[in-house]
């Protein structure tokens, strides 16, 4: 057997960093066209009106309303709830001043007895790009929850406000463009979130279901870094089940 030379652990070397340099490239050009098409959906209809009617349904009341951004959207509905319609609401990559924005329109107009609330991670996920305005997204990310929580209450269905879901494991593509700001950030939301509690607010800590002893979801619950798979959603559900009683 011929021994290993160092040109050709060069040679495998550089063939691994192109190999990894290329797949960056694909990930970042597909984030790229991602968010330009994301940006400019956004400017045609900036609060997501058009994604659901504009009337309120024809449902069996009482209704149960899933609301928020892509983890509320992809939120698969629990088995059915005797005498309980429930909708979706969720529209993917909206941040909490949008869903806020679009509460009188998808939400208040349903008349729901119950309203399920999970939003806030597209907000704290642009901190690595606006590192100085740190501080302002995050606060505006609590006042904007606290609001749509208001709002909620407002129509006089009882509100489950759901912790942000803990982040997957970071990979590696996504490193040059991420920060542990975001960890903290989703904590001092959460810690805020948890203050919102009352009569009529249930806060669902949904780390107690999905996160494992690292304090991220655990992998057989997490279907990429930012969302869970169907048995996540299946965890939450049986545990949020006791709740959910409009």
């Amino acid at each position: 057997m011929k021994p290993v030379t160092p040109t050709k652990i060069a040679i495998v070397a550089l063939s691994l960093a192109l190999l990894a340099s290329a797949a960056l490239n694909v990930f970042l050009y597909q984030q790229g066209q991602k968010y330009y098409l994301q940006l400019n959906a956004a400017k045609l209809d900036p609060l997501g009106l058009n994604s659901y009617p504009n009337s309120a349904e024809k449902t069996q009341q009482p209704v149960i309303v899933f609301y928020g951004d892509s983890r509320a959207a992809d939120w698969t509905a629990p088995d059915p709830i005797k005498n309980a319609t429930i909708i979706n609401r969720g529209i993917g990559g909206q941040t909490t001043a949008q869903v806020l924005g679009r509460f009188q329109q998808h939400v208040a107009s349903v008349k729901p007895k119950m309203i399920v609330i999970q939003v806030g991670v597209n907000d704290l996920k642009a901190i690595p790009l606006f590192p100085e305005q740190k501080e302002t997204i995050i606060r505006n990310c609590q006042t904007n929850i606290g609001q749509i929580v208001k709002n909620s209450l407002d129509t006089g269905a009882k509100v489950v406000v759901t912790t942000i879901f803990p982040l997957g494991s970071l990979p590696i593509e996504r490193r040059p463009l991420w920060s542990e700001d975001v960890a903290i950030a989703i904590k001092d939301v959460n810690d805020y979130i948890k203050t919102l509690a009352g009569d009529r607010v249930i806060v669902f800590d949904s780390s107690q279901v999905l996160a494992n002893s690292q304090g991220i979801v655990d992998p057989k619950y997490s279907r990429d870094f930012l969302h869970i798979n169907s048995e996540g959603y299946a965890a939450l559900n049986q545990a949020i089940a006791g709740i959910l009683v409009p």
